[in-house]
Order: structure tokens, then sequence, then C-alpha cells
């Protein structure tokens, strides 16, 4: 793990040792919150047929109960640099044979779609030109590892300036609109009306 990203795992295995697997173990307000994220970011899947989905900074795995609830055939892959947050996902879910959880930043193997929540938002003090790189990096290696789509979200920069913290990162997301837009397909969708201090990008294939 490089310097960047080392802090990040120490910050968010604190998290889930201080608050257990519930929203604020992964740094979010409530689950309100979270679920919103989980219905912007999984516009991206097809419910129509079976897929294979990695979720990218999975933390204890709250998106794989999402997924769970509404659809009926997939393959779960859960991944996170935070090795508590994995082991405390296992435990979690040790009954549930169609999702696998793995300490890293991408699968072995391809898969159909990616999702990421909330993974480029804490960037603690690190160099703010060499985080941009970082997520430009993750999404790079996210489209090369899916064969159907990938969706992610960020913080944004038309966040009210009182509100904002100096240990996070607010992205412009019409800088990452262009980026994938260029770059990684001529399907993209911003979606950036739902009410919290974010938006998602969704890749289609």
């Amino acid at each position: 793990m490089n310097e960047l990203l080392s802090p990040v795992a120490s910050y968010y295995t604190q998290k889930i040792k201080e608050f257990g697997p519930q929203p604020k173990g992964v740094d979010w307000n409530g689950e309100d919150g979270q679920l919103l994220r989980f219905q912007q970011l999984c516009q991206v899947l097809d419910p129509a047929a079976p897929f294979s989905i990695v979720d990218v900074g999975c933390g204890y795995g709250a998106l794989f109960d999402f997924l769970l609830d509404r659809f009926q055939s997939f393959e779960y892959i859960g991944i996170d640099i935070s090795e508590t947050m994995i082991e405390t996902a296992r435990d979690l879910h040790k009954q549930k044979p169609q999702g696998r959880f793995v300490t890293g930043t991408a699968p072995e193997e391809p898969v159909d779609f990616a999702v990421a929540s909330g993974i480029f938002n804490v960037r603690l003090g690190g160099d703010e030109d060499a985080w941009k790189a970082y997520i430009r990096e993750t999404l790079t290696r996210m489209n090369q590892f899916t064969k159907r789509g990938f969706a992610f979200n960020c913080l944004t920069s038309y966040s009210d300036a009182d509100r904002m913290r100096p240990d996070l990162h607010y992205a412009d997301p019409c800088e990452l609109f262009d980026l994938c837009k260029r770059t990684f397909s001529r399907n993209v969708a911003l979606l950036h009306d739902y009410g919290l201090y974010e938006f998602t990008i969704v890749v289609r294939k």
C-alpha cells in the first residue's frame, strides 16, 4: 500500500473498531444517506440478467446486503484496503456463499460491473494533486477490469463552503464527467440531483 492510502486504511480501521458494522463505522452519517448512495450507484446494473460485481472499498459489506434484497442472481466480490473491514465483512456474511471479501484494491479477474462508494472522499493530509492522480488511476483500473460498466461517487466541489472540511476531497463533477466521457465510454451519466453534497457518475459500456 502506498504512502497516500496507508493513513486512509488506518482511519477506516479506527472507524470500524469504534462504531462497528453500521454507517458510522465507514464514516457515513446514517443509514438513509447510505441507502440513497447505493440506489444511485446501482443504476449501472442490469437486473434483467445475472451479473458479477466488485465493490471497491466495500467496508463491512453493506452494499452486499442491499443487493441481496433487490437482485436474484449475482456474484459479489468486496475489496477493501483495511484488513479489519474485510474481517468484519467476512464474519457478518459467512453464511452467504455468493459473496466473498478480499483485501486489496482490485479483483484478480474481470467482472461485469464495479462500484465505489466514498473511497475518494477522505484525503486526510494527502497532497491534492497526488489525490487527483489516485482518482484517475483508480477509475482507469476499474475500467480495465469491468466488462459492462462501473459507477462511483465523490463529494462535490459545489458544496457550501462553510460545510467543507480540510481533511476531505471535494471533486469537480464536470472534470470527472469529461474524463469518463472522453476516456472510458460514450455512455456516461452524471447524477447530481439526489439531495446530498456529492455526485455519482455512471459509466456504461
